[in-house]
């Protein structure tokens, strides 16, 4: 079979589901390739695999001449992202290859898929359950890369952490929690199994202002014990989401004064004015160089 691929989000990040089906195919000694618009009008794909991770992604513009079409992802099917994929597909080593700008050296994966919190700005409770549970083992995606990409929704409410975060530590690669770990469920122990990993970068999330007086004591204790610095901690801040903009500001001062870095997301950020004062923030807070030359968002005149 002729195999075409096209990532509708485009290719600034790995599509894994792309990835693995490409593995897939070529194992079953398919012909497989990006598609491309300017041929595939005389040389027709067998088939052609269209995922969409995004919502807000637009849709491929150009059209699609193949025997058959799959769509695929949250983009097409939200909030439930629409059928998984097999099995025997999901978990087989992903087609690096197709994206080698991003993967030289550098693995990424899930070990873990579902949160408990259900939390009404996020699917990933509606999508993979209301439960952290282990879904692959570290060698399902990596085979001696250098660095690791870890996109686990909430890795640390995880029952099994304690063996996965044991793997990490032997992988010796450089380690980075892309999305977020639950500063809420930090432990000593989860704490001192990080110490023990080669750590990139770690990621919390501070997304209610609400949960001020039981979150910022979790960040201070993990500050104390790691001494890492800012530049390994960021934290995402949720704005335009039950919060005012002095609430904003105030995760935003506060974050900075323990030793963190803050970085914010807009939610629905598309509904919002070029001028709205939000846009403004997030681009003050999320361009470092203006963050630490103008410690104040009220100087901020960009």
């Amino acid at each position: 079979m002729k195999i075409g691929l096209i990532d509708v989000d485009g290719h600034n990040f790995p599509n894994l589901s792309i990835m693995k089906l490409s593995t897939w195919h070529k194992q079953n000694g398919d012909q497989v390739e990006w598609y491309n618009p300017l041929t595939g009008w005389y040389d027709i794909p067998d088939r052609v695999y269209m995922s969409k991770v995004f919502s807000f992604s637009p849709d491929y513009p150009h059209p699609v001449n193949a025997k058959e079409i799959i769509r695929g992802g949250t983009g097409y099917y939200y909030p439930d992202g629409g059928a998984e994929l097999p099995d025997e597909i999901g978990h087989i080593y992903p087609d690096y290859s197709l994206y080698p700008q991003y993967t030289n050296d550098t693995a990424y994966g899930f070990l873990t898929r579902g949160c408990p919190r259900g939390c009404g700005f996020c699917i990933v409770g509606g999508k993979e359950g209301r439960t952290s549970r282990k879904v692959a083992d570290l060698s399902e995606f990596w085979r001696g890369q250098k660095n690791i990409v870890l996109l686990d929704p909430n890795i640390t409410a995880c029952r099994e952490w304690q063996g996965l975060f044991q793997q990490l530590i032997d992988s010796k690669a450089w380690v980075d929690f892309s999305q977020g770990l639950d500063i809420r469920v930090m432990t000593d122990d989860k704490v001192e199994m990080l110490k023990h990993m080669k750590i990139k970068q770690v990621h919390f999330a501070w997304d209610n202002y609400s949960d001020r007086d039981k979150i910022i004591p979790q960040f201070r204790a993990f500050k104390e014990i790691t001494g890492w610095d800012k530049r390994k901690m960021g934290v995402y801040v949720l704005t335009n989401y039950n919060s005012t903009h002095e609430e904003d500001l105030e995760r935003i001062y506060t974050l900075r004064d323990m030793g963190y870095w803050p970085y914010v997301m807009v939610y629905d950020k598309n509904k919002l004015s070029r001028g709205h004062i939000t846009r403004k923030l997030q681009r003050w807070c999320n361009m470092r160089a203006v963050f630490e030359t103008t410690p104040r968002f009220e100087d901020y005149t960009g």
